[in-house]
């Protein structure tokens, strides 16, 4: 199986052309600011990279893309998983699995329909593991269509066939993360907290990392909780407090407002999104992500400085 690093794995944006069409030297910036950012891997065509408006075509193409130019101490673990069909799905897993991906990770409520059981969503995780040969799979909690929540049990079914190594975890539930770490210690699957507001206490209890929106801002500070929070664990306390107040920044136009804070990083990014229309982001909500810029780079200072 193919090691899966702990630490900052940010969801991926997609840059777009004003005539929306994936902006692959955009995407080839993004992936030097990631790296310049210090993290473990990326986690490409997912929802922040819109993956459910993308064509089957774009979804493995853009999967490829990040898979052939990642830098060489950058895992990647895609997504995609979004077709209707088992035979579709399979296919496409193939394809992603093919071109390098380090794990395909499948979206939860793909495994059973809304309202379906867990012997359901257990089934469906046997009939697409069975199908597509592969060294290692990932799961991701998404919230489109429908939110599924995988219990410890079933989780713990998912690392004990071997062939899961990656979780991007959305309960945002302390109680439930550590079920779940206690479900899965001693196993190869890693649990990827994407709630910024719990995770030091998940770090604490044995999640490997962070994997949630807010790495589209400030990846690098995600990075040093991950890699200093037992060395220093009251300036962790500090940096957690700063980065659950900060993520409430994703509340507003999100992923536009990734994209406008990637032009104030030097990105020359466009905030055309095909999830939302970046004329939502109006001049004042742009100048809250100016304002909350500044703050990201006057804590930065101050936190590293002390």
């Amino acid at each position: 199986m193919r090691v899966i690093q702990d630490g900052v794995w940010p969801v991926m944006i997609t840059p777009f052309t004003e005539d929306n069409k994936i902006d692959y030297n955009q995407v080839l910036k993004l992936l030097e600011w990631y790296e310049g950012q210090g993290v473990a891997g990326v986690f490409a065509v997912c929802q922040s990279s819109e993956m459910f408006f993308l064509t089957k075509q774009e979804r493995f193409e853009l999967a490829k893309f990040i898979i052939d130019n990642a830098p060489e101490n950058m895992g990647v673990v895609a997504s995609g998983h979004v077709a209707e069909t088992v035979e579709d799905q399979v296919e496409e897993a193939k394809a992603v699995i093919d071109a390098g991906a380090d794990s395909y990770v499948f979206i939860s409520n793909q495994f059973a329909k809304e309202g379906g059981s867990e012997d359901e969503a257990k089934r469906g995780i046997e009939t697409l593991i069975s199908q597509i040969p592969a060294e290692s799979f990932g799961i991701y909690e998404c919230p489109f269509p429908y939110k599924r929540v995988l219990s410890p049990e079933l989780l713990k079914f998912c690392a004990e066939t071997g062939k899961f190594s990656f979780l991007k975890d959305t309960c945002c539930d302390l109680a439930q993360l550590k079920a779940k770490t206690d479900a899965v210690k001693h196993t190869d699957l890693k649990i990827f907290n994407a709630n910024a507001a719990t995770l030091l206490e998940s770090l604490k209890m044995g999640c490997a990392g962070y994997s949630g929106v807010m790495a589209n801002f400030h990846a690098d500070l995600y990075t040093w909780l991950c890699e200093n929070f037992e060395k220093e664990p009251e300036k962790a306390e500090r940096m957690q407090n700063f980065l659950g107040a900060a993520s409430l920044v994703e509340c507003q136009v999100y992923p536009v407002n990734a994209k406008y804070h990637m032009q104030l990083e030097g990105l020359e990014m466009s905030t055309y999104c095909r999830t939302k229309d970046a004329a939502e982001l109006t001049a004042s909500k742009q100048m809250e992500i100016v304002q909350f810029r500044a703050m990201e780079q006057a804590f930065r200072e101050n936190f590293f400085k002390s």
